[in-house]
């Protein structure tokens, strides 16, 4: 075929798919293909306004090291990470809903005894962590693994943060018989996203802030279930409706109660964390 305009050219480029062996990448293709060609036909860009997006993902791509994923910052404030992670993770009643990972997850956090302090020796406003780990019906879930982490209270977390010798404010623990876990840390703060490449002036162009509220991670994994990921966030944080990554929930919102007789600690958090029983197979065949 030949003589292509703004009319057959859709078709054309999806006929082209035809021999594409893998039929999930041609049913993904062939939609790509057809929203992207309706959005220019929508926006009818000027050449101009074409290299400018051309030239965004190239800084975009270029962004991007070892240490840092721009194109996951694009993702997420676009709320495209928040729509996928909502596909995916359609929860019964009784199991916690999830959010994003977030970019500061470290996979070889320290496993510490119920109860540790996981400051790393940093000073800040005094939290203590009291967690329940359940199947959707409250039953208890001992031996579940809990990784946690968050920022300090100057919202940076420990990676970020040349100076320090070691992991600070994350951990892993095991649920106890009762399914139960605690530990001690410092309240983290509200902080922005990196906002120092082209994600950052692309919602200083569209009048957006970059930040996100106070909140502490949580990874909980038991067998049998659906791993968690999740955050619990401060009820008194602001941002809490303006997230830059569209990752607040209601229910994963919670109070930082605070408790001035102890004399230690300063703010405390309890919640009941439910899973997602995974699909029995065998019972399914």
């Amino acid at each position: 075929m030949r003589d292509f305009d703004e009319h057959n050219i859709t078709e054309a480029v999806i006929d082209s798919l035809a021999q594409t062996g893998d039929a999930r990448l041609k049913t993904v293709m062939t939609s790509l293909v057809r929203h992207l060609h309706d959005f220019v036909r929508d926006v009818e860009p000027s050449f101009d306004e074409w290299n400018a997006a051309i030239d965004f993902l190239t800084r975009t791509g270029q962004m991007c090291s070892d240490t840092r994923q721009e194109f996951i910052l694009l993702s997420d404030t676009l709320g495209v990470s928040m729509l996928v992670d909502a596909i995916n993770h359609r929860m019964p009643e009784g199991a916690t809903e999830t959010t994003v990972l977030g970019p500061f997850f470290v996979a070889a956090a320290p496993e510490l005894p119920l109860g540790a302090d996981i400051s790393g020796g940093i000073e800040g406003e005094r939290l203590s962590v009291n967690g329940v780990v359940c199947a959707p019906d409250c039953r208890p879930l001992a031996g579940a693994t809990v990784d946690v982490w968050h920022a300090d209270d100057d919202g940076y977390y420990d990676v970020q943060q040349a100076d320090l010798q070691s992991l600070a404010m994350r951990a892993r623990f095991r649920t106890d018989r009762d399914g139960r876990f605690a530990f001690t840390s410092i309240m983290p703060a509200f902080y922005p996203i990196p906002h120092d490449g082209p994600v950052g002036a692309m919602l200083e162009a569209l009048g957006r802030h970059p930040y996100r509220p106070a909140h502490v991670h949580f990874m909980i994994a038991a067998e049998g279930y659906e791993t968690l990921i999740t955050h619990i966030f401060d009820a008194e944080s602001p941002y809490l409706d303006s997230d830059a990554v569209f990752g607040v929930k209601s229910s994963l919102i919670a109070p930082f109660s605070r408790d001035d007789q102890s004399g230690n600690i300063q703010r405390g958090l309890t919640y009941r964390f439910g899973l997602k029983p995974l699909p029995n197979i065998e019972g399914d065949n």
